[in-house]
């Protein structure tokens, strides 16, 4: 599957990969600035964005197509950072394709399975989808009683989109992401272990990595250092960008 994708920026490879219901739009805020340094390539995952939908959503896949993007590119070895759904996704590549990755960044997500944390999000997603809407407006009043956070509201309506009939449409594949819910929370590959150099960064008041998680992120990633970012939850690097940029670039830039 040939992914939608940004690249932007001269140096070494960077691969940005985004989280559950985002686009390559969301890690703008990291994009850039590692541009100063890197080349940075700022991916949609497939049923996001603007890359192909398919009924196929698991992280082998989802993994598949960032080598396929890579080969495309001639790219033979980048750096990964991903966030949420994308850190596993990245993480997923490092396990099985450890070949073709330098160091590797994990925001705020851990190699385990996850209970369902989204229930309200998909009710309020198809809520918007079930009528016929003539802005975002519109679309944020009929999400509000499913969701209170204003900015969860202004980051999922970045996704809403007139589409070729000139509708408001979600641009992610809300069918598939609700039907293969259980599998995006599922875990990473269990039986592989990668020994590039890793770096786990955790929001301080997000519970997504947590204390008994540190097995399950050893057991994997053998060369691994953590990083919290204070004031901060699981949009880590929307709440604090200048603190999450400073240490991604000072850990991919590390001899």
């Amino acid at each position: 599957m040939q992914l939608n994708y940004k690249q932007q920026g001269q140096g070494p490879n960077v691969v940005l990969i985004h989280g559950l219901f985002g686009s390559l739009e969301n890690l703008n805020v990291i994009a850039k600035p590692l541009s100063e340094h890197f080349n940075v390539i700022n991916v949609d995952l497939r049923n996001h964005g603007l890359s192909p939908h398919s009924d196929e959503m698991n992280y082998p896949a989802m993994a598949q197509d960032i080598v396929e993007l890579l080969a495309h590119l001639n790219i033979d070895k980048a750096h990964l950072v991903g966030h949420s759904m994308g850190g596993k996704v990245a993480m997923e590549l490092a396990l099985t394709h450890p070949e073709l990755v330098n160091k590797l960044v994990v925001l705020d997500i851990a190699p385990v399975s996850y209970p369902a944390r989204h229930t309200k999000i998909l009710q309020a997603l198809k809520a918007v989808s079930t009528q016929s809407i003539d802005d975002r407006k519109q679309a944020d009043a009929i999400m509000q009683p499913y969701i209170e956070e204003l900015g969860v509201r202004q980051f999922l309506l970045k996704s809403l989109a007139k589409n070729e009939e000139g509708h408001f449409a979600w641009r992610f594949n809300l069918n598939v992401l609700d039907e293969k819910y259980s599998t995006i929370t599922s875990n990473v590959n269990e039986n592989n272990s990668c020994l590039c150099d890793t770096l786990f960064i955790k929001g301080n008041d997000s519970d997504y990595i947590l204390p008994e998680h540190r097995t399950a992120i050893t057991a994997r990633f053998k060369n691994t250092k953590a990083k919290i970012i204070h004031g901060a939850g699981h949009w880590l690097h929307a709440q604090k960008p200048l603190a999450v940029n400073k240490v991604i670039n000072d850990f991919l830039t590390a001899v």
